[in-house]
């Protein structure tokens, strides 16, 4: 159509120059196009003819290419999806679309195709932030791969072309003390100050101060303080105080936690709040000093700070372990006449407590609160349960509870005691189902406790079932197929 458009055009021209001395009326070219072109007939659709043209006009953006990408399992789909788009004329990559990749193939650890994406960066010419380098550094981290981290860290720069951040030296410097890389945190941060001219602020103050309460040196931390509190850019604040208070704890300085605590209430005016009491009150708790936990909750309560379920669990646990199942009922009754949902740990701790102390019907009672309020039991307080019910000879409640709860792995400690109390309990069939039934879903018996089935099963003079019930658990231990 466009050819015969163009055709016509340079026809009119000509006859216009032609009889410009003509009396006859100029006619413009595109009248004479209107009126004597014939319309030319649509091409006839297939249907293979409309999914090409739709196929070529669809254009996928950035955002659809990301969400392409993000949905896509396979990490190697997700690497084609990514490099057809950019085949699209007009498309190129941007931030985002580079972020999506690449975090894809970090959580796949496909760390090959991390690098050789890394590498195409270098020739793009969009613009690049930092947080692509603090997500694969967390991802390298999670992965024990440390040197990697550095490496991430050292790419900011020529990708970038930006100088890393204060947030990317104190993500990099936390990441490599949470996984006690002390030479390799040491030797950053020496590089920091050198190459970077590094002016820690109470961020990466507190990043230091932590990696000496975990290795114990808290005079060194004490240390960092001090240069805190002389700067005038990074002073101390609540988690400076939390942190410093959990290290004196742990290391059994209730006296010093406590000063500390009036210190930075009284002279630095900062006040605590629920996570910095908890710090106290599960010190207090862990040193066996569980009243004078309950006295930091109640000091706490009368200043203003209200109470969370973590605060209350904490407390209960503390008097858990000392025995107090009275006090630790109480505790869990007030969080409740508060108005707090008691979480999973909540309720298994004090389901514990009633197990350990032979009340299994109580525990079984919370058991069934639990439900009844959507708080969602989980393999822990399964253990518990099972753990209570074996030790109170119940065998046939825990054998119902397991026959119910098909698929579940009790803890080994749990599965022996069940094993050991059928085959005292003279329930030799019971036991072999439930041994074979543990074995097939990965569980490993205790040499004593499969002796002690057998030997029951011998008693019985049931031989050649004791021999097919040995073969069973060697194919099983040795991953072997029994030859017939």
């Amino acid at each position: 159509m466009n050819s015969m458009r163009f055709s016509l055009r340079k026809c009119c021209r000509f006859s216009s120059f032609s009889t410009s001395s003509s009396s006859l009326p100029w006619i413009s070219p595109l009248e004479v196009i209107k009126a004597n072109t014939p319309k030319a007939d649509p091409p006839v659709e297939t249907s293979d003819t409309c999914v090409d043209t739709r196929k070529r006009s669809k254009f996928i953006s950035h955002g659809a290419a990301i969400s392409l990408i993000k949905c896509e399992k396979e990490p190697q789909r997700a690497l084609e999806i990514f490099n057809t788009v950019s085949e699209q004329k007009g498309f190129n990559h941007n931030n985002a679309t580079y972020a999506t990749i690449l975090d894809k193939l970090a959580r796949n650890k496909k760390f090959e195709a991390v690098d050789a994406v890394l590498r195409q960066m270098t020739y793009e010419t969009c613009k690049f932030h930092e947080g692509i380098f603090l997500n694969l550094m967390k991802r390298f981290s999670n992965c024990s791969l440390h040197e990697r981290v550095l490496e991430m860290f050292h790419k900011i720069h020529p990708i970038t072309r930006e100088k890393p951040s204060l947030k990317a030296i104190s993500t990099c410097l936390n990441l490599l003390i949470e996984s006690n890389q002390v030479d390799l945190a040491q030797n950053f941060l020496k590089y920091s100050n050198q190459h970077l001219r590094l002016k820690p602020n109470t961020c990466i103050f507190n990043i230091l101060i932590k990696h000496h309460c975990k290795r114990g040196t808290l005079e060194s931390a004490f240390e960092v303080l001090k240069e805190m509190k002389k700067s005038q850019m990074s002073y101390p604040n609540l988690i400076t105080y939390s942190t410093l208070i959990d290290g004196l704890c742990k290391n059994g300085r209730f006296r010093e936690a406590i000063e500390l605590f009036e210190e930075m209430v009284s002279k630095d005016q900062i006040l605590p709040d629920a996570l910095t009491y908890n710090v106290l009150i599960d010190g207090f708790c862990r040193g066996g000093k569980v009243d004078r936990a309950k006295k930091i909750m109640e000091f706490m309560k009368n200043n203003g700070c209200n109470p969370n379920v973590f605060n209350y669990t904490t407390l209960m646990n503390g008097f858990c372990k000392e025995g107090k199942l009275q006090e630790a009922k109480e505790v869990f009754d007030e969080m409740k006449n508060f108005h707090l949902k008691p979480d999973t740990v909540g309720y298994t701790t004090l389901i514990n407590c009633f197990c350990r102390a032979g009340g299994v019907d109580e525990a079984l009672e919370l058991l069934k609160e639990m439900k009844e309020r959507g708080c969602k039991a989980d393999i822990v307080t399964f253990n518990v349960i099972l753990g209570g019910l074996c030790r109170e000879g119940r065998i046939e409640e825990a054998l119902g509870m397991l026959e119910k709860l098909w698929g579940f792995l009790p803890h080994y400690a749990t599965s022996n005691e069940l094993l050991v109390r059928l085959c005292k309990a003279g329930m030799a069939e019971d036991a072999a189902i439930a041994l074979f039934g543990l074995v097939e879903m990965g569980f490993k018996p205790e040499s004593d406790s499969w002796a002690l089935l057998v030997e029951l099963i011998c008693r019985g003079r049931k031989l050649l079932f004791a021999f097919e019930l040995l073969d069973e658990l060697v194919i099983k231990e040795s991953g072997t197929i029994q030859v017939p």
